[in-house]
């Protein structure tokens, strides 16, 4: 019970932390291309983007089914933690960033319409994904 309620307190944390950064890239940069700010020239930029897929812009404007399977994966993943997850600090770790991570992406499905995406890389002129 112990380990579940410091979880569930590190994975709520990770949640407050993951929205506080996509609303300063809100309010700093602009959703859909205002402003970027160069981290490491030719290499690493901010940005701010609302994607409405999934990765590399997959299944764009299904918002709705996304959101759903990020809450039956997350279902899931707490059912059958035992087989994905070692006990060991590593494998909390994974367990905790995984669940933050679906939570982040689920409460930017359902409140903003789309996932918050702010980090660019490139080399040069040829680009990655905003992720």
């Amino acid at each position: 019970m112990k380990r579940f309620l410091l979880s569930s307190v590190a994975v709520l944390n990770l949640l407050v932390l993951d929205q506080a950064v996509k609303e300063w890239a809100i309010r700093s940069l602009g959703v859909g291309g205002g402003k970027a700010i160069v981290a490491i020239d030719g290499f690493l930029d901010f940005v701010c983007i609302k994607n409405f897929g999934c990765a590399w812009g997959l299944l764009q404007g299904a918002v709705w089914p996304l959101a759903v399977f990020a809450a039956v994966a997350m279902a899931f993943l707490l059912w059958k933690r035992e087989c994905f997850f070692s006990p060991d600090w590593q494998g909390t770790l994974c367990e905790l960033l995984l669940y933050a991570g679906l939570l982040g992406n689920l409460y930017d499905r359902v409140l903003r319409g789309g996932v918050i995406d702010m980090i660019d890389c490139h080399w040069g002129a040829h680009h990655f994904p905003v992720f």
